[in-house]
């Protein structure tokens, strides 16, 4: 017996969610994204609250998240991801230095790190990458990596010092460096002003920092570096 109609083609594209506080980005994403054959954009969020929530709902199969989202922190966002939603892996995107950032999202819980200035072509492959089960690196990076577990590699004196520091001291620590103040990092980071004050203190100490002079001088010089790079 046939039916009047014809049976809806099942849409066998991996499902991808874009988190990303600029929404120029998050189209251009998505541009390239739905033109594969393997791949389609399911949503897309700007901060981790909403991304929670359409992780939640919609199961996507990846998400690539940003590092710097306003109001929080993309590097938590990951942590959080995994922790609820351990068969979900994440790929990091990000302006950021990959040499320092890299290897803290990946022990995080990401399944990948490519920066942004990457061609549409090195994030496609990326996206293959993880969602085939592997860890996605660049190669410079996997190099470095390589270099270090095998003794032939020293990190520059200045990045091994910020090393020393945790993910969230790292945080403030660019903060203060953007030329945020406490009360800014606070509000930003949600948390107390007593709470980055203490941040403030442990990177001082960390860092071998005399004052809070020095703290502001010493997180300028290396955010201006680092957006050199």
């Amino acid at each position: 017996m046939k039916t009047g109609g014809r049976a809806a083609k099942k849409d066998d594209r991996r499902r991808v969610l874009i988190v990303d506080d600029h929404s120029v980005l998050r189209e251009g994403l998505r541009m390239v994204i739905d033109q594969q054959p393997d791949m389609v954009v399911c949503g897309e969020a700007a901060d981790a609250p909403q991304a929670m929530e359409q992780v939640e709902t919609l199961h996507p199969d990846i998400v690539i998240v940003d590092l710097s989202l306003v109001g929080s922190s993309g590097l938590e966002l990951v942590k959080d991801i995994k922790a609820r939603f351990s068969t979900i892996p994440t790929l990091v995107l990000s302006l950021h230095d990959e040499a320092l950032y890299a290897e803290r999202v990946v022990r995080a819980g990401a399944r990948g790190y490519i920066m942004k200035r990457s061609s549409s072509a090195e994030l496609l492959n990326a996206l293959r990458e993880v969602l085939n089960g592997n860890v996605y690196l660049s190669e410079n990076m996997s190099s470095r990596i390589m270099k270090q577990v095998f003794g032939r590699h020293e990190i520059a004196p200045e990045r091994n010092s910020i090393e020393v520091l945790s993910d969230r001291e790292l945080e403030v620590f660019q903060l203060i460096g953007e030329g945020h103040g406490t009360s800014e990092i606070a509000q930003r980071l949600h948390l107390s002003m007593k709470t980055v004050s203490c941040y403030r203190q442990n990177i001082k100490n960390k860092l071998h920092l005399k004052d809070a002079t020095e703290l502001v001088q010493h997180a300028i010089h290396w955010t201006a570096n680092l957006r050199a790079e």
